[in-house]
């Protein structure tokens, strides 16, 4: 008669534990054979859908393409007119803004010359003739010397003041460029993002991000063609006017030095 052997417990709990990993094994194989195949499938659909993006996009596409696509024909003819408008006005006012335009060194000679030679008539109409701002300013002046010498340098303070305002006024338009075009960049921005989350809105599972590309990218090229345009009105803006502002006073300081010749008139008037 054989006699069992008594098993320890723990023999016995480490055979139930084997026991169990494989018949857990043999019931995870299909659903882990099942789930690998899914992967492989949901792969497969993804490397499709990411193929035809990449069939539907073009390969290379041209950034002035993707920018004006990007934009919508309303911004972009928008900022197109804004930077044809903004190049226009900075060459037109540095072609204005220059010394010849205030100070032509042969005018200030001749004129200069001609008060030498005591020939007041002639500086007056040379004075009259050229198209300078110091020219006008010295034309009004002996234009009302008979009035007085005070009255004369009057003359001269108006005219100046008078050509001073309009250059400012031509350059006020760079300064109006540079403060719009900032706007209407954000204006942009704030369509771009309005669009992007309405797609969210809209979209019944989780949009691609192809489909918020677009408002993306108009939120983005907006902003930064305000910027494009306002940076270079704004720096052309100071720094001709601060030309001008220099100019100005040039022209003050030497037709008060050639009309200083005019002060005694206004002394002897005062005296008699």
């Amino acid at each position: 008669m054989l006699r069992r052997t008594p098993v320890p417990p723990s023999s016995r709990f480490v055979s139930v534990l084997l026991s169990g990993l494989c018949v857990g094994l043999c019931l995870l194989a299909p659903a882990v054979g099942f789930a690998q195949e899914d992967a492989a499938d949901a792969a497969a659909a993804d490397g499709a859908d990411a193929a035809a993006d990449a069939a539907a996009s073009p390969a290379n596409q041209n950034f002035l393409v993707w920018m004006l696509e990007a934009n919508g024909w309303l911004f972009g003819l928008i900022f197109l007119t804004l930077s044809f408008v903004t190049v226009a006005l900075i060459t037109l006012n540095i072609l204005k803004v220059r010394r010849q335009n205030f100070l032509p060194d042969g005018f200030v000679e001749d004129f200069e010359a001609e008060l030498t030679a005591k020939n007041y008539q002639g500086a007056y109409e040379l004075a009259r003739e050229d198209e300078s701002v110091v020219a006008r300013v010295l034309a009004a002046g002996l234009g009302r010397l008979n009035r007085g010498y005070p009255e004369a340098v009057e003359a001269m303070q108006e005219v100046g003041e008078d050509e001073n305002m309009t250059y400012e006024h031509s350059l006020s338009y760079l300064a109006l460029l540079g403060a719009i075009a900032p706007m209407l960049g954000l204006l942009g921005t704030v369509s771009g993002m309005i669009s992007s989350f309405q797609t969210i809105a809209q979209s019944t599972t989780a949009p691609k991000p192809a489909e918020l590309a677009q408002g993306i990218s108009q939120a983005l090229f907006t902003t930064l063609e305000g910027l494009a345009i306002a940076i270079p009105a704004m720096v052309a803006y100071s720094l001709l006017r601060n030309r001008v502002a220099r100019y100005v006073l040039e022209v003050g300081i030497v037709s008060e030095g050639l009309m200083q010749r005019f002060s005694a008139l206004g002394k002897s008037r005062k005296d008699a």
